[in-house]
């Protein structure tokens, strides 16, 4: 890994997913810059990880910062973690502030970044993964405009591979679908109010979603996907591993 890739950049890399991949990357031999807006589980991360994690404490959405990001640190992998918490009430129960919150975050820093890959642009043969969300194909009728706004990503994904392909830069451009897991905060939240939606405690619940996806799991696709040339536009990412999708 670290021979194709010497330096990743991470959004997200606070919690979760992002911080299990930044870890996996890093234990790989990949430097990683690391962005999230907490400071404080930046600097958590940073102390657990050392000289092998670069923390930048900003918002993924901003635009300028991803060129200057690029720019300056010219890495050939950009996973593309960061979002929000999704409001979680049935749609007659939001407002459109609420529905929209991860179209205004999630969306739009893949928008962003992935737009600054292209215009830059990254270096030949870079890889730039967005995370999308098993919720693209399974819906979320809890969480608002979530779905729909992973899905977008999964177009914008789309979208950019064939502008790679069409001006000949050779950029890759990944898509991953985990699906829900209580392994993630985010996760935990959701199944707590989906269990409490079917009537059910949350044990059984989970028990629907078995095998569970990890964290590390998801790391270890990140970093699969990376080195694997011949990679497909999306995967879906369930416990027993991926899948492509078609």
């Amino acid at each position: 890994m670290s021979d194709s890739f010497p330096t990743a950049v991470v959004t997200g890399a606070g919690r979760g997913f992002g911080r299990a991949i930044a870890a996996a990357l890093v234990a790989a031999g990949t430097g990683v810059v690391g962005i999230a807006r907490d400071e404080r589980e930046l600097r958590t991360v940073s102390e657990e990880l050392g000289g092998g994690f670069t923390p930048v404490v900003a918002d993924a959405t901003d635009e300028a910062l991803a060129h200057s990001v690029i720019r300056e640190y010219r890495p050939g992998l950009l996973v593309l973690n960061a979002g929000a918490r999704p409001h979680m009430a049935p749609v007659h129960e939001q407002t459109w502030e609420t529905f929209s919150r991860n179209w205004h975050v999630d969306t739009r820093h893949v928008f962003a970044w992935t737009r600054a890959a292209l215009v830059e642009p990254l270096a030949p043969g870079s890889v730039v993964v967005a995370m999308s969300s098993g919720a693209v194909v399974a819906g979320s009728p809890l969480s608002g405009g979530y779905a729909g706004a992973k899905a977008a990503i999964r177009y914008i994904s789309d979208y950019a591979a064939e502008e790679s392909n069409r001006a000949g830069l050779g950029i890759r451009f990944v898509a991953l679908l985990p699906q829900l897991t209580p392994a993630t905060g985010l996760g935990a939240e959701g199944i707590a109010d989906y269990a409490a939606r079917q009537g059910v405690d949350q044990d059984t619940f989970i028990g629907g979603l078995q095998p569970i996806l990890t964290p590390e799991q998801v790391a270890k696709a990140v970093v699969d996907l990376a080195g694997d040339r011949d990679g497909a536009p999306a995967y879906l990412v369930a416990g027993a591993g991926l899948r492509p999708l078609g």
